[in-house]
């Protein structure tokens, strides 16, 4: 995706509602460090951008299970950026934490592919969610006004995505 200060300042115009839907696995981007780089700086630097062109409201796309304190390095990148987040001080912060995301993808991932299908077993907010059902739910969240932070879940996620 490459440095965001080559493509952030190509961003321009005036928003009021910004959507955040950049991730990565640690597989695809090669290394811990690099995931770190997509996950978190890219994520806070294109909140920032948004900031600085009006955006009162941004609707940013985390993970079940994010902690900044978490022992497992995946939760606590999410969780260190939503932490960044709100130190932005945003008007108005919608956290999305979905659970394993389900929908089509260009690589198949085995874990996915077993998951899918079990979903339906899977308890309350633990399920996966079809990826067009997450997008549903945060266009449905954009409509909300509310300022401070929500943290929204993969249930209640759902629940707003039919």
């Amino acid at each position: 995706m490459g440095d965001p200060s080559e493509f952030l300042p190509q961003l321009n115009g005036r928003v009021d509602i910004a959507y955040c839907c950049l991730g990565t696995t640690i597989k695809q981007a090669g290394s811990e460090e690099a995931f770190r780089a997509v996950d978190l700086d890219m994520v806070v630097a294109f909140a920032k951008r948004a900031r600085e062109m009006g955006a009162r409201h941004l609707i940013v796309i985390s993970a079940l299970g994010a902690d900044r304190r978490s022992s497992i390095f995946y939760n606590r990148v999410k969780g260190e950026m939503e932490h960044a987040l709100r130190a932005q001080n945003w008007p108005q912060l919608t956290i999305c934490r979905p659970s394993l995301l389900l929908g089509e993808r260009t690589e198949p991932r085995l874990g996915e592919q077993f998951a899918g299908p079990l979903s339906k077993l899977i308890p309350g907010k633990y399920r996966g969610i079809e990826a067009c059902q997450l997008a549903r739910a945060m266009w449905r969240l954009a409509l909300e006004e509310q300022d401070g932070v929500r943290i929204v879940e993969s249930d209640e996620l759902r629940k707003l995505g039919k």
